[in-house]
C-alpha cells in the first residue's frame, strides 16, 4: 500500500507491529534515513538494538545469500519483544529475494523495513510493496518539513512549551537547513534551553542555529546598513576567504535592502511593514531591520538598490575590474551614503 506524505508522517511517529513492513524511498539519502531511524525506533524501543532484537541486512549481502531476509525475520531472539530486520540500500534487483520474506511473513516474524534511493513510479520494488496488502512503501521527498513535522521534532527531544514566534523562526530555519541539520539544531536547543521553565523563544532559537556563511553575510549587510563603513573591509576579506562570489553577496545586498524597503514602504509604516516580510523576521533581528528601515527611509533605499542594482550588471557583465573589490567599492559606498544625515 502506498502512503501519503501525510499518513507517512503518522505512520513513522507511531508504526503498526501488525504490518509486514515498510519501504523508505526517496533522493535524499539523510532524510530517508532519519525517517528510518525514526519508524524503527518506535517499533523495537530505544533499547532494541542493545538487546539484538534489530537485524541489518546490506544490500550487498542479500544479494550474495538470497534466503538470509526470509531466515532473519523467522529467527528467534534471545530477548523478547518485537524484533526488525532492516534491509539498507536495496534496489529493484532486490526485489526478488524481498517478495519470498514479504509473502510468507506471519504475525510474530520481525517487521521488515527496506530503505532505497530514489524510484521510479515503474519500480519492480515499489510495485512490490504498493501491491502488498499488509505492506506500506513511503517515498521521501526534499520539500522542508512542515510545522507539523517540527512540532513532532520538539516534543521527541522534550520541547513541549515552545512559543510562536520560536516556532516560526524554526519553520524559516527549515526552509535553510538540510533534515540533519535541523535536527542537531533540535536537540541543541533543548540542551541550552535544559533546566528552564520558559517557553523556548525566537532568541532561544537564534543562539541555537548553526553558525555559517550566511552568518558572516548578514554581519557584513547589517555593518552597511548601519553605516559602519570602516568595518566593511574586515568582514570582506573573511567571506572572500570562505568562498563568497561577489554575485551571491550582491544578490544578499539587494534582498536585505529591498526587505528594508517593502518594509518602509508599507502604509501604516516600517513597525507593520516589517512583520508582513516574507520569509518572517522574528526577535533582535527584526528589531535590528525595524531600526535600519526608519534610519534609512524609503528614498535613499532606493538609491542604495540603485547602486547595488547597476553593481550586480556590472559584474554579470564581461568587465574585467576585479569583482570582489567592485562589490566591496559599492558596499562603501552605501554604506557612507546611508551615514549622511
Amino acid at each position: 500500500m502506498k502512503l501519503s506524505t501525510r499518513d507517512a508522517a503518522s505512520y513513522f511517529a507511531k508504526p503498526d507491529p501488525r504490518r509486514t513492513g515498510i519501504l523508505i524511498y526517496g533522493p535524499d539519502s539523510m532524510r530517508v534515513a532519519l525517517k528510518r531511524q525514526q519508524v524503527i525506533a518506535a517499533l523495537i524501543g530505544p533499547n532494541g538494538d542493545d538487546e539484538m532484537r534489530l537485524t541489518r541486512i546490506p544490500a550487498a549481502d542479500l544479494r550474495q545469500d538470497s534466503a538470509m531476509l526470509l531466515d532473519a525475520i523467522k529467527a528467534q531472539g534471545f530477548f523478547p519483544g518485537p524484533r526488525v530486520v532492516f534491509v539498507e540500500g536495496a534496489t529493484d534487483t532486490l526485489s526478488k529475494f524481498i517478495k519470498p520474506a514479504l509473502d510468507e511473513w506471519q504475525d510474530g516474524d520481525a517487521q521488515i523495513v527496506v530503505t532505497a534511493g530514489q524510484l521510479t513510479a515503474r519500480s519492480a520494488l515499489r510495485k512490490l510493496f504498493e501491491a502488498h496488502n499488509n505492506a506500506y512503501a513511503a517515498g521521501i521527498f526534499t520539500d522542508p518539513p512542515n510545522r507539523a513535522e517540527i512540532e513532532a521534532d520538539l516534543a521527541n527531544a522534550g520541547l513541549s512549551q515552545v512559543d510562536r514566534d520560536a516556532l516560526d523562526a524554526l519553520t524559516s530555519l527549515a526552509q535553510e537547513l538540510g533534515p540533519g541539520d535541523l535536527r542537531q539544531t533540535i536537540e541543541k536547543l533543548a540542551l541550552y534551553t535544559m533546566g528552564n521553565s520558559a517557553p523556548v523563544s525566537a532568541e532561544d532559537v537564534t543562539a541555537c542555529a548553526p553558525t555559517s556563511t550566511e552568518a558572516a553575510l548578514d554581519d557584513v549587510l547589517n555593518i552597511v546598513a548601519e553605516g559602519r563603513q570602516a568595518e566593511i573591509g574586515p568582514i570582506m576579506r573573511k567571506l572572500e576567504a570562505q568562498g563568497t562570489q561577489p554575485v551571491g553577496l550582491c544578490i544578499g545586498a539587494l534582498r536585505h535592502f529591498r526587505a528594508l524597503h517593502a518594509a518602509c514602504s508599507h502604509p501604516n509604516g516600517a513597525s507593520e511593514g516589517i512583520g508582513r516580510l516574507r520569509p518572517p523576521v522574528f526577535g533582535p533581528r527584526r528589531d535590528r531591520m525595524l531600526r535600519q528601515a526608519q534610519r534609512w527611509g524609503r528614498p535613499k533605499l532606493e538609491a542604495a538598490i540603485t547602486m547595488l542594482i547597476d553593481t550586480d550588471l556590472q559584474l554579470r557583465s564581461t568587465s574585467r575590474a576585479p569583482s570582489m573589490a567592485l562589490i566591496e567599492r559599492t558596499l562603501i559606498r552605501v554604506a557612507m551614503y546611508g551615514a549622511r544625515r
